[in-house]
């Protein structure tokens, strides 16, 4: 008598791979919702308004105090030329072209500024040695304040953003600024042009 087969019934899939393909969709669409809301929030902030870097002075304000050093170790005030007209000319770098070239033309009318009642003084961020240096190669004959810190120098509002060959940096802003004997401030000169410039101050300062 021959034994009778038993037929398999097919066997039940696992829930296994189902369980592994749940997962796998569920941490699809977490990734998904995620990366959504992340693009939702990432709307850019206004950018901050840009704040002056220094306060713009006018004429017939009181000039800013200063004591700072100068060539040769010495220091110099505001308040060491009180009661005589002051020309205070900021220029960006000491034994430049134009930084020379204005130096020289002031140094030269030297002799008639102070027959006018004047005197006269240049500042830039340079050391004192070098103010030092830049002096006696040119035999200028104008104190060179040196201000590293550029406190006096945004004080009288000639620091600032400048541009050249295309390129953005911060630095001293060509100015003159003539001063009354009373300490208030006759006379601004701004991105100043070097020909002809201390002349046209010489004849500010007797006109004063």
């Amino acid at each position: 008598m021959s034994k009778k087969t038993r037929k398999k019934s097919p066997s039940k899939p696992s829930g296994k791979p189902l369980e592994a393909a749940a997962k796998t969709a569920a941490r699809a669409s977490l990734k998904t919702s995620k990366t959504v809301s992340v693009k939702k929030s990432s709307s850019k902030a206004p950018a901050p308004a840009k704040t002056p870097l220094a306060p713009i002075l006018s004429e017939g304000q009181t000039a800013p105090a200063f004591d700072l050093p100068r060539d040769g170790g010495q220091r110099a005030s505001l308040r060491d030329y009180a009661g005589r007209k002051l020309v205070l000319f900021f220029y960006p770098r000491a034994d430049t072209p134009g930084c020379t070239k204005e130096a020289i033309d002031f140094s030269r009318l030297a002799k008639e500024f102070a027959a006018a009642g004047a005197d006269v003084v240049g500042a830039s961020a340079d050391s004192s040695k070098k103010q030092e240096s830049f002096r006696n190669k040119h035999k200028l004959q104008t104190p060179l304040i040196s201000d590293e810190q550029q406190e006096m120098l945004k004080a009288y509002g000639v620091w600032g953003e400048k541009s050249m060959y295309g390129r953005k940096f911060l630095g001293i802003i060509r100015t003159t600024i003539l001063i009354a004997p009373n300490g208030k401030i006759a006379r601004i000169w701004r991105n100043v042009k070097v020909e002809g410039h201390a002349e046209e101050v010489l004849a500010a300062v007797r006109s004063l």
